[in-house]
């Protein structure tokens, strides 16, 4: 089976990434924010379980903070990223299964890692463009409020 796509390709980056939380069920609505809202076309994605948890300084993902760092090192190099933006969201499975959280403290810990990711992307790219966001579940639509980092 092959496929093509009907979008067209643009080669020009527009220097941006976005680390969120790898739920499909969000996908759409990640896309949406940072295409509509933020500008992004295009933005470069690391996405894996939990988001910027995984660089928030929990042993439970010593793993994936390892990975992240050499990815984001690369795209900041060679994409020239200037800007990033992170991506928590309510509900989160790797807050409440792998940290074992519930809320209201989930939220709490999460908008909290929101804030210590941001220090830590910060201090790994030398970058001072970092934003972060929390998705709020509300009904069948998602609302994105900003966490001052």
């Amino acid at each position: 089976m092959t496929y093509q796509s009907t979008v067209r390709y643009d080669s020009s980056r527009i220097h941006a990434a976005a680390m969120y939380c790898s739920d499909g069920r969000l996908g759409e609505h990640f896309d949406d924010f940072l295409q509509n809202s933020l500008n992004l076309p295009r933005y470069d994605r690391l996405c894996l379980p939990g988001g910027p948890a995984c660089v928030a300084g929990h042993p439970q993902a010593h793993l994936e903070e390892e990975g992240v760092v050499d990815e984001l090192k690369f795209l900041v190099d060679v994409h020239k990223l200037r800007r990033i933006v992170l991506l928590a969201h309510q509900g989160c499975a790797f807050y409440s299964s792998r940290l074992e959280l519930k809320e209201p403290r989930l939220e709490l810990v999460q908008r909290a890692d929101l804030v210590r990711a941001a220090a830590f992307v910060h201090r790994v790219t030398g970058l001072g463009a970092i934003e972060a966001y929390f998705a709020r579940l509300e009904g069948d639509r998602v609302r994105f409020e900003r966490v001052e980092v």
